[in-house]
Parts: C-alpha cells; sequence; structure tokens
C-alpha cells in the first residue's frame, strides 16, 4: 500500500496575489511545504498538481513528480468536490496525504502522526482530518447555535466544536473519488492547536503566519524537536 503526498496549488489566487510562490520568510510557501514533506520517511513520494509551468518547475526542482492540471480545474468557478475527484484520478498511490502549502506552521510530527494514525484506524475511519477548537459564541439567524442566551458559559466551557483547517488530509484514492472530497464518510478528526492551524487565506493571515515563522524560537522544521 503506497503512500504519497499530494499538494495542490494553482495560479490565479485572488485575496492573496501568487500567494504560493510569494516571499515568505526567506523561502516561499510551496518550498516549505516541499522541504517539509521530503522529511517525512512514511511518504513514498509527493505529486504536485498544479496548472502553472513555475509551480511545475519548483516541483521538479524538488525531485517531486509534477502534474499539469488543466485549466478547468483550477478556476474559482468550478467546484472543489469536481477537483478533489479529477486530482485523485491524476494521482498514483493507494493513499492520499492531502497536505495544504497554506498551513506552513503545522509541525512535522503532526503530519507523522496522522499518517501513523490513519494507518492504525483505516479499518475503522476512512480519512483522517485535523481540525480545531472554535472557542467562540457563535449565531445563526440572530440565534445563538453552540450556548443558551439566558444560560451563557465561559468561553472555555463552550461545546468543543472542531473546525476543519485541511492541513493534513490522510484518504485512499479510491474514497477521495467516491467522496469527491478529502474527508471520508466515517472521518477521525485529529484536534491540533491554533497556530499548527494557522491557514493562509487573507493578507492578514499571510502577515501573521510569516510573523510566526520568524519569531518562533522552535524552528516547526525538525520532526526531531
Amino acid at each position: 500500500m503506497k503512500i504519497k503526498a499530494l499538494v495542490a496549488v494553482r495560479s490565479g489566487s485572488e485575496r492573496v496575489a501568487n500567494k504560493n510562490l510569494r516571499p515568505f520568510a526567506d523561502s516561499n510557501l510551496l518550498e516549505i511545504k516541499l522541504s517539509q514533506l521530503k522529511r517525512m520517511s512514511k511518504l513514498e513520494g509527493i505529486v504536485v498538481n498544479s496548472n502553472d509551468d513555475a509551480m511545475l518547475e519548483v516541483a521538479r526542482s524538488y525531485g517531486c513528480e509534477p502534474i499539469k492540471r488543466d485549466e478547468v480545474f483550477a478556476s474559482s468557478n468550478v467546484s472543489m468536490s469536481d477537483v478533489y475527484r479529477n486530482m485523485a484520478e491524476n494521482f498514483s498511490a493507494d493513499i492520499v496525504a492531502y497536505i495544504n502549502v497554506t498551513n506552513p506552521l503545522i509541525n512535522d510530527k503532526t503530519l507523522d502522526d496522522a499518517i501513523g494514525m490513519y494507518l492504525k484506524l483505516k479499518n475503522v475511519y476512512d480519512s483522517v482530518n485535523t481540525g480545531h477548537y472554535i472557542k467562540e459564541f457563535m449565531f445563526k439567524d440572530n440565534k445563538p447555535i453552540n450556548y443558551e442566551l439566558a444560560n451563557q458559559p465561559r468561553s472555555q466551557d463552550l461545546p468543543d466544536i472542531l473546525a476543519l483547517n485541511f492541513a493534513c488530509n490522510i484518504i485512499s484514492r479510491e474514497k477521495m473519488m467516491e467522496c469527491r472530497n478529502v474527508v471520508g464518510e466515517k472521518p477521525f478528526i485529529l484536534p491540533i492547536d491554533e497556530i499548527e492551524a494557522t491557514d493562509i487565506d487573507t493578507e492578514i493571515d499571510f502577515t501573521f503566519a510569516e510573523f510566526l515563522w520568524k519569531r518562533s524560537s522552535k524552528p516547526l522544521r525538525n520532526i526531531d524537536q
């Protein structure tokens, strides 16, 4: 049973222009993630799926397998379900470790643990996906959905609700095609802390993540630390 990482990157990001190749902490998000994945002993390869030739060239320079994505599946109009299915169809291993470059602060050990957990639990759960706890007073249609107004708890006592952050997702290629998603029908949500969960989706996120990366006194790069 072969496990490979799948790194999906595209050109045309709207809220943070060229975020995958834009200078970030003396490197860029794509190179930082590929360097990290090269250290993962449980992986038997790294696939970079992109519509962008410059990103595919970075993949080649790191010894990764470049897959050119059709522009149809790199537009902002296509559903992610269709994108996931297309990527799975063009993937050459049994198990997909779908890792986002926009979560640069996730530790090596967390990635390694997630893969190990999937291998251990795959007969019970069909995917392992990272999430983080949301401890906020949440409303929908002007009504609270995770607490009672007449009995307001402290924020730390709010229910344990996990939000997916997609920093790391382990699933079989077959199940990814079937579900058209990197989350299975019976997922195991692996909690990670808010720093590791940091996802770059806006300019503020980019600046904040780079600040955290630079100020870390214990670099996130080393699995042995």
